[in-house]
């Protein structure tokens, strides 16, 4: 089995390289979408968050309401990093349990971790061999998310620039993936690096 990280900054196309991946034969762990969960109602993330952040982040049916959630901490620093202190580490350990139930079971293959904020959580923090990076331009990355997203350009490049460095991720990365043109394009890409990957487990 060999585990790799997969991020990229928001608006680089990280979901679609995932879902590629998963139709070429890897397990795709999606760090937000547990994220999501360990933030469930009645949950210990949603407490500690309540405790650092108030109860006007909930929604009315006292879920955890991720846009006023946003507009604080993606303005304030000393907020985003509380957030990051709360969230990652059980991200980390709902991870480290996933891969394991996949080791208990002999999982063969390539185990793609989905990882947005890679960087800014601490490579050392997952079980990770290789990493790959999503990589576009930020002026890529802001037009997407104002095309896709319907953003603001001005929400979008406040969301880009809370994010690690284009630089930062680069600097971590075994494989870069260019996704400044179609998605047709990134097949390649993802076969060639799958190829490599499944060669190291052989």
């Amino acid at each position: 089995m060999k585990v790799v990280g997969l991020t990229g900054c928001i608006g680089s196309g990280k979901s679609t390289v995932g879902d590629i991946f998963a139709e070429m034969g890897a397990e795709v762990l999606d760090a937000d979408a547990i994220a999501k969960s360990v933030v469930e109602p009645g949950s210990e993330g949603l407490r500690r968050i309540i405790d650092r952040f108030g109860d006007g982040i909930l929604d009315p049916q006292g879920s955890l309401d991720r846009s006023k959630l946003a507009s604080i901490v993606f303005f304030d620093e000393s907020a985003r990093m509380d957030l990051n202190a709360i969230v990652h580490p059980l991200v980390g350990q709902e991870i480290q349990k996933r891969i394991v139930d996949l080791e208990n079971r002999n999982f063969p293959g390539v185990v793609v971790l989905m990882i947005p904020l890679l960087v800014e959580s601490g490579i050392d923090r997952y079980p990770i061999e290789k990493v790959v990076v999503v990589d576009v331009d930020d002026e890529t990355a802001i037009d997407r998310l104002v095309a896709l997203r319907s953003m603001k350009k001005s929400d979008a490049t406040a969301r880009l620039a809370a994010q690690a460095k284009r630089s930062d991720r680069l600097a971590i990365a075994s494989y870069v993936i260019d996704n400044s043109g179609t998605v047709e394009e990134l097949y390649p890409q993802v076969s060639r690096i799958m190829a490599e990957l499944i060669g190291d487990i052989a």
